[in-house]
């Protein structure tokens, strides 16, 4: 046994460094994995999609179909037309895609408080980078707009502006309490309805484009107490840079009970203008979509930074209803 244990003893000595201390070179060549360019290009675009913040599309999409319906020449064909498509293109990764970034963009620094894992303070994505890809983001958001009307194309520059207004320094609307809100509900509301009408009623005139905009005006009242609500998540970050949400201005209780009364507000003068119009059933059935919405804002206004996700998730199907009750009501009003 003491032979086994020197001759051991020894093994292990000569089998590690030599006595002058170099390693022994070893011929052994090491094996490495090859790149794998599928998960590389994969993770990339989840990247990009992060920047283009998909969520946000859904509003100003379905903005625009109900301007379509509004217009009462959209007809479930042309779901597969590629006049659709494109607007589908224009309205979600392009458009609302390209003003996204520009959020991103200008609000980096309050970013880094708020919402550190986001791609430019996270450095994912260089300032660099994210300037090419708000310019070509751009340049393809205005074409496409113009492709689908003219018209149309001149509306994204606007709503490209918009997204300067709100974000950019020195204006930077969403310091400035009410504004933000109320830029953002233009373009995710008026804009999109009014560009859906244009895309699909050739014969369109101030008046025949009326009912859209009262319509879309009174749903803008109520989206900008919707838009208040998602910044219930950043206070702390609002208050130390300057902006003068309605959270960080009158503090999260006070805040609830505005937004709420601004969408309860915005919905029901929607569905009283559809009674005075003599379209009765459209007022009552859009009236009864705000019911479920009112029981929601209890818990809400009890603790709204738990509550504000579960309140959007489930009481913004019921909004959007109701937008879609109202192209409806328009529509048949036409001759």
């Amino acid at each position: 046994m003491s032979v086994a244990r020197g001759y051991s003893k020894q093994r292990t000595k000569t089998s590690g460094k030599p006595a002058n201390g170099l390693q022994k070179p070893l011929n052994v060549r090491k094996f490495v994995a090859p790149l794998n360019r599928s998960t590389e290009v994969g993770s990339r675009l989840a990247l990009f999609l992060r920047f283009l913040k998909p969520v946000t599309w859904i509003p100003v999409m379905w903005s625009f179909l109900c301007g379509a319906v509004a217009s009462g020449k959209f007809g479930w064909h042309d779901l597969i037309e590629t006049k659709f498509l494109l607007a589908m293109l224009l309205t979600g990764p392009l458009a609302t895609g390209t003003c996204q970034m520009l959020n991103d963009y200008f609000d980096r620094d309050l970013d880094e408080i708020n919402e550190p894992d986001r791609p430019i303070p996270g450095g994912a994505i260089s300032l660099q980078n994210a300037t090419i890809l708000i310019a070509i983001w751009s340049v393809l958001s205005v074409i496409t707009g113009y492709l689908i009307n003219p018209l149309i194309g001149f509306y994204v520059v606007i709503g490209i502006i918009n997204a300067h207004l709100y974000s950019a320094n020195p204006i930077k609307l969403k310091k400035r309490l009410w504004a933000g809100n109320i830029i953002v509900a233009v373009s995710y509301l008026i804009i999109p309805w009014v560009a859906g009408e244009i895309a699909y009623n050739p014969e369109l005139s101030l008046d025949s484009l009326q009912p859209s905009l009262i319509i879309a005006s009174m749903y803008t009242i109520a989206s900008t107490g919707t838009m208040t609500i998602n910044d219930f998540k950043s206070i702390e970050g609002d208050r130390q840079a300057g902006i003068r949400t309605l959270p960080a201005v009158f503090g999260e209780t006070n805040a609830a009970l505005i937004a709420s009364l601004l969408i309860n507000l915005g919905q029901l003068l929607a569905a009283a203008w559809l009674l005075l119009s003599g379209k009765a059933w459209f007022g009552w059935f859009t009236a009864a979509l705000i019911v479920p919405q009112f029981l929601l804002q209890f818990s809400l206004v009890r603790s709204p930074r738990t509550m504000d996700v579960r309140y959007n998730a489930i009481a913004q199907n019921f909004l959007v209803a109701g937008m879609l009750v109202c192209a409806l009501a328009i529509k048949a009003s036409r001759p």
